[in-house]
């Protein structure tokens, strides 16, 4: 497993919400939902994204964008397009005013918009809870990435265009899988192509990249740098020294974080209870693993799994 395996491969879509948007000019939809990673990828035409504070971003047919929340943003024909709709936290839509939409803007099965022939169609897939992304990849993220059709090849989007309008059993479960792919995707293309953190650069590196995975595939076990080094063939200095220049910390304070970006994300799970998810992690009782817990996010995890989904990472 890879560094960004281990981010994508435990938290995933559960539920997505995913819709085909079809739209004549002109519109302008706020959105306000909270979501904590939400993909827009334009089939047709074109849109343009308009961060709350932020420059807008022009996207043409074959574009993809990823928007992290929570902030609010709009997707609209022209930024400077006044909004005519409002898209609330679990995907409630109303006008402006807080009125109903009209019922004439459902065009279909997951399709939505005010034209059936409108210049533009856009797919949107939002992940609607915390914990579905990692917080540890969250946080390397800017608000907005934007890969034009000629920076990233996807094949999955013509697959996506077919299946986001069938109605069939487990239908939900392969539009999961389907945005969880192509935000893989476009993620492997934007780190590629920017300054990526060090974990992920790292993986590349005949040592490091070996340690890495070790790290991830058994975070319970008791790991010292001693035992790391032993399984990568490389003295401890050499491995410590290495390890801090390119992933940017030594590796027990990253198996440390990385612990409790696994934790975070755990905790959310329906089934989960702390002292579950302190076994999962190598800790040797809930109470030990709690007060780690709370000396890194703040607050203890039972807080947390009751708290707010948008609650502060560290």
């Amino acid at each position: 497993m890879d560094a960004l395996d281990a981010f994508l491969s435990g938290p995933r879509a559960r539920g997505a919400f995913l819709l085909r948007s079809i739209m004549s000019p002109p519109w302008s939809i706020r959105i306000e939902d909270r979501a904590p990673l939400t993909v827009v990828v334009l089939a047709r035409g074109d849109a343009w994204i308009v961060p709350d504070g932020g420059e807008p971003h022009e996207l043409g047919a074959g574009d993809i964008a990823l928007v992290r929340g929570p902030d609010p943003y709009l997707v609209a024909d022209r930024p400077g397009t006044p909004p005519q709709v409002v898209i609330h936290p679990g995907q409630r839509c109303t006008t402006v005013a807080g009125q109903s939409v009209p019922e004439s803007m459902d065009l279909g099965v997951r399709t939505w918009g005010n034209d059936s022939d409108g210049a533009s169609v856009m797919f949107t897939g939002t992940y609607q809870a915390d914990g579905e992304v990692s917080r540890r990849l969250l946080t390397v993220l800017p608000t907005l990435i934007v890969l034009r059709h000629d920076e990233w090849d996807c094949p999955l989007i013509p697959v996506l265009s077919t299946e986001i309008v069938k109605n069939q059993p487990g239908q939900e479960a392969v539009l999961d899988r389907l945005l969880d792919l192509v935000v893989i995707a476009a993620l492997r293309t934007w780190f590629g192509r920017t300054d990526a953190p060090g974990w992920y650069r790292a993986h590349a590196d005949p040592v490091v990249g070996p340690a890495l995975r070790l790290l991830h595939n058994d975070p319970a076990r008791p790991w010292t740098i001693a035992a790391l080094a032993g399984e990568v063939g490389i003295s401890r200095a050499a491995l410590a020294r290495r390890f801090h220049d390119l992933v940017g910390e030594p590796p027990i304070a990253y198996l440390s974080g990385w612990r409790m970006t696994l934790a975070a994300d755990l905790l959310r799970e329906p089934d989960a209870t702390v002292g579950s998810v302190a076994r999962k992690i190598g800790f040797a009782s809930p109470f030990t693993f709690s007060t780690a817990f709370k000396r890194h996010y703040g607050m203890s995890p039972q807080q947390y799994r009751s708290g707010p989904t948008d609650a502060p990472a560290a």
